[in-house]
């Protein structure tokens, strides 16, 4: 009995300790979303998403105050929401237009703060304008609808942030959407059509919401390397270093001797590599494949190759830069645009340097002067109108002797016998023109 008690006893103890490990609470991460939404965000919400299922946490909150962004940066985004392991609640502390729309839509819930705003979420190009694309704006409104219906919220009023043409009654409001209007809705609104689950001041009051405020909380945020890396790869940045790198690089063949130029474009496309490392789109064959594309280029200009070696250098430079990139088809236009931006520079820069260019070492510039200290033969232009002998038939060169030197001489075309007396009538270098003297 003893014996049965005490495995018993001991059945209950291992129980206790597995329920304790299961109930053992895990820490609340704190992510901010308070960026644009382009491919550094993806990069630094997957590095968290990820350390915080390694931490086993309780909850992550989005802290979330963006103004839109990348539409497919933003559906990659969502994918990895939606997949985490973690419950995720989207507190919107300032507001989420666009694409922050639809990230928050699909976290696990939604809290707001008083005065903010959710929705806006119209496809517009770079300039601002509405993108007028049916086939573009109608996969926008299915991923927005299909993010509205994951935790039962009305599709119809996420559509209508999207699409100006849809027409919706919002009941709960007392007022309808009407045609021609984009929506976007104030935290009461929001709270009032179930696009919001709780309105909060603070991510600490979101916390206590979730009953979670006797849990460590975790804040993360960018590195510095994840900060500098979102800056690098925004289109714009990104482009402006395609030109730098390409015009420098160019400068530097064509017109050497700067330095400056050389290292200026390789520190461009330094960052521009690194930019694109950081956020887990370039790999280490992208840049060795770019770094051999540069050096058949090099090559090129000294190694006879019926320009092979320039076409696999070229091939190896749009190669690295592309695959380098997120979105493979975008990064090719920005290095065209950019190819076509340094060819100017690299054209201007030449013409105004055209004395040092690299054309310049196969052109033979040296003459020999005697200003640079050459002694041509010493001049006869002291002769015409001396005498001599002609020593040999002109026929019309030959050898005279003039003055006491022999010397080669021609005639006017006539034919001299030897031992007649010539007279030099012009000089031409080295060329000396005699004429017969007729006898007296």
């Amino acid at each position: 009995m003893a014996s049965l008690g005490l495995f018993l006893a001991t059945l209950l103890l291992g129980a206790g300790q597995a329920a304790a490990a299961e109930a053992a609470p895990g820490p609340v991460y704190v992510v901010p979303v308070k960026q644009t939404v382009q491919s550094g965000l993806a990069s630094f919400l997957d590095r968290a998403l990820t350390e915080a299922e390694d931490a086993k946490a309780s909850l992550v909150v989005l802290d979330v105050d963006t103004p839109g962004g990348r539409l497919d940066t933003a559906e990659e985004i969502a994918v990895r929401i939606r997949n985490t392991k973690v419950p995720t609640v989207a507190f919107v502390s300032g507001k989420a237009a666009s694409a922050g729309a639809y990230l928050s839509l699909n976290a696990g819930a939604i809290a707001m703060a008083p005065g903010t705003t959710i929705g806006a979420a119209m496809i517009v190009d770079q300039t601002g304008e509405a993108v007028d694309n049916p086939k573009l704006v109608g996969h926008w409104s299915s991923e927005m609808e299909a993010a509205a219906q994951l935790n039962g919220r009305n599709p119809d009023i996420a559509v209508a942030m999207v699409d100006p043409s849809r027409v919706v009654q919002m009941k709960e409001l007392g007022r309808t959407k009407e045609k021609g209007q984009i929506l976007s809705l104030s935290a009461e609104d929001a709270l009032k059509v179930g696009y919001s689950d709780r309105m909060a001041k603070s991510v600490d009051e979101v916390i206590a919401w979730k009953e979670l405020s006797d849990r460590t909380v975790v804040k993360l945020n960018p590195s510095f390397a994840e900060r500098l890396s979102q800056w690098l790869t925004s289109p714009g940045w990104s482009t402006l270093l395609l030109i730098i790198g390409i015009a420098g690089i160019a400068i530097e063949m064509l017109v050497p001797g700067f330095g400056a130029a050389g290292i200026l474009g390789l520190a461009a496309f330094g960052l521009y590599f690194f930019g694109q490392s950081v956020a887990g789109f370039a790999g280490m064959e992208s840049m060795i494949i770019f770094g051999i594309g540069i050096l058949f280029l090099i090559l090129e200009m000294f190694i006879p190759s019926f320009g092979i070696l320039g076409i696999l250098g070229i091939i190896g430079v749009i190669y690295g830069i592309s695959s380098a990139a997120y979105d493979t088809g975008h990064a090719a236009r920005s290095l065209g645009l950019a190819a076509l931006v340094a060819l100017v520079i690299t054209m201007g820069v030449v013409y105004i340097f055209r004395k040092r260019g690299i054309w310049n070492r196969f052109i033979l510039r040296e003459q020999l002067t005697t200003e640079q200290g050459f002694v041509p033969h010493a001049s006869r232009e002291d002769w015409v109108g001396r005498e001599g002998a002609a020593l040999s038939p002109l026929r019309p060169a030959g050898v005279a002797d003039i003055g006491g030197e022999r010397v080669d001489v021609v005639t006017s075309g006539e034919f001299i016998e030897r031992g007649r007396t010539v007279r030099v009538i012009a000089v031409d270098g080295t060329r000396i023109l005699v004429k017969e003297v007729a006898s007296s």
